[in-house]
């Protein structure tokens, strides 16, 4: 069974933005998908300012999984009071095209209100 839940360890955390070459802050945040202890993707995201801003997502190639856990991502902005998503200028912005999460590309906004809504891919297949 795959579960998408929050990464609690910082140094894992930290390993993580360190190797896709983000800085490293104490609200980085990561959302990782496993299926047991075989890790399947991951979400790097920082909250601050009552913003969220998502830096990385994995797997590039799997969109179902890819928009689950940015979903899960974007969840615990929800929880955290955040009203505005954004992606960073190195992002997979093409992910979230693909996606249909960008609210504003020239803001680099992510739509947050999408989180109730079907994933694409779903939609696509409904119809």
């Amino acid at each position: 069974m795959i579960s998408v839940l929050p990464l609690k360890d910082k140094n894992e955390i930290k390993s993580l933005f360190l190797k896709h070459g983000i800085e490293f802050s104490e609200n980085a945040n990561c959302v990782m998908a496993k299926d047991k202890e075989e890790i399947l993707g991951y979400c790097l995201f920082r909250i601050e300012n009552d913003e969220i801003t998502v830096f990385e997502i994995e797997p590039k190639n799997d969109l179902l999984l890819a928009d689950g856990i940015l979903r899960s991502a974007l969840h615990n902005g929800v929880c955290a009071n955040v009203a505005k998503a954004f992606y960073s200028q190195k992002a997979p912005e093409e992910i979230f095209e693909k996606l249909k999460f960008i609210l504003n590309r020239a803001e680099k906004t992510l739509n947050i209100s999408k989180l109730f809504e079907s994933c694409s891919e779903c939609q696509d297949k409904n119809t």
